[in-house]
């Protein structure tokens, strides 16, 4: 089955035993992230929170948030990968951090995260939050 939407991975997630499989999932999503430009990886696209680096960098792209990311943390960079199968291709105003909030908290992450990995995806939400309100701010 390919992975391609966050449905997938729930449906992946129920289909697993242990957390083993769940982690090796995340991980293998955030390998097939397509690469982040060295450029964008700049101090004003860290997410700022995360133990690990973390860059995030938007674009708006015929009215929708693009956003290119990246992890120097492979477990991290899967969390990322999450993160932005809620987030990205969808418009500004259709961006809800609590709903992205609740669909990660239903995999049993919180669960299963060191409180710093928690925090840091916490971190990447509120980022992606806070760009978004950027970007319908840009418009008005």
């Amino acid at each position: 089955m390919a992975i391609t939407t966050f449905d997938d991975v729930e449906a992946e997630f129920e289909a697993f035993d242990d957390w083993d499989d769940r982690y090796r999932l995340i991980i293998a999503l955030g390998q097939a992230l397509p690469a982040m430009a060295p450029a964008l990886k700049t101090d004003a696209n860290k997410v700022r929170g995360c133990a690990s680096q973390v860059w995030l960098h938007p674009r708006i792209d015929g009215g929708v948030l693009r956003f290119a990311a990246d992890s120097d943390a492979a477990i991290v960079k899967g969390l990322v990968a999450l993160v932005l199968m809620l987030a990205d291709g969808r418009s500004p105003d259709a961006i809800d951090a609590a709903d992205i909030k609740a669909r990660l908290d239903g995999l049993g992450l919180a669960r299963h995260l060191s409180s710093n990995r928690t925090q840091g995806l916490a971190s990447m939400i509120g980022r992606i939050d806070a760009l978004a309100r950027d970007a319908l701010a840009q418009r008005a």
